[in-house]
């Protein structure tokens, strides 16, 4: 079921009206960073996220206790106040995934709209004195629907986890030759293969770095992008990382990049599991 909704070309029309809109709107790059979660080092919109679910699922058990439904109504007012930074985080990261990811992405994302209007309208009768307990349930079912899309975009389809990190650990823990120093071009990126992991190596001097060559957002090829103020940018969706010591300096992705150990010995560079 789910693999057919990755492979739904139909969605392709609305996924691009939505990502164009999303780019147009969420233009400053320092908010699409802050939103990515850049400055904090993981992704944004996970955090976000648990405090609506936090509060409705709270709400949910109030509502079963006696007494509790003035005090599950204010929770479901907080949850569906704080639904809002946690979709802009979601639509930034989501406007910057491949293809398959995006077409589950929207549907789940449609599916936490329909589970919030729930919501709303549950905080609205409560307000004007009904009891809003029949809406509010209907919510948390549909919200726990999209919550499990949103498990397998992130864990099977790997949405938001870095894909650097993946590689690290086929990495060989023994030293293993890269070539001589002086083959290495003095600051400009060069990729050499470790075992089967790509390598991408930066050269200052007698200083060597050595970063994973795929990208942490999307595995895109760091090897191929642009090299600029001793940056490298990913050709596939702009992540901007620190030659000589992996830092992400723009998103979207939002952790460094994972570096290997490295000497030089006797005119040779060789790298190692950190």
């Amino acid at each position: 079921m789910l693999s057919r909704l990755e492979e739904a070309r139909s969605l392709d029309g609305v996924t691009d009206k939505l990502q164009a809109a999303v780019s147009a709107v969420v233009k400053p790059r320092w908010l699409r960073d802050l939103l990515h979660g850049t400055p904090q080092g993981h992704p944004l919109h996970p955090v976000l996220v648990q405090v609506p679910v936090g509060a409705f699922i709270s709400a949910a058990v109030l509502d079963l206790v006696p007494g509790g439904h003035r005090s599950a109504t204010t929770l479901i007012g907080v949850g569906t106040a704080s639904v809002a930074p946690a979709v802009a985080a979601g639509l930034v990261d989501w406007s910057e995934l491949t293809r398959d990811r995006q077409r589950l992405g929207l549907v789940h994302a449609t599916v936490n709209v329909v589970g919030v209007s729930f919501y709303a309208a549950s905080l609205v009768a409560r307000l004007r004195g009904g009891s809003g307990r029949a809406l509010s349930f209907a919510g948390l079912t549909v919200i726990s629907l999209g919550a499990h899309l949103g498990g397998h975009l992130s864990y099977a389809l790997g949405g938001g986890v870095s894909h650097a990190a993946t590689e690290m650990p086929r990495v060989p823990d023994d030293w293993t030759s890269v070539g001589e120093l002086s083959t290495l071009p003095e600051r400009k990126p060069a990729v050499r293969t470790v075992g089967d992991v790509p390598v991408l190596l930066y050269r200052d001097g007698q200083t060597v770095t050595a970063m994973v060559e795929r990208c942490g957002h999307e595995g895109g090829p760091l090897g191929e992008g642009a090299v600029e103020e001793d940056c490298v940018v990913c050709p596939w969706h702009g992540s901007t990382f620190r030659l000589r010591d992996g830092v992400v300096v723009h998103g979207p992705a939002a952790a460094d990049q994972p570096l290997l150990r490295v000497r030089v010995r006797d005119g040779a560079v060789e790298v190692a599991h950190p």
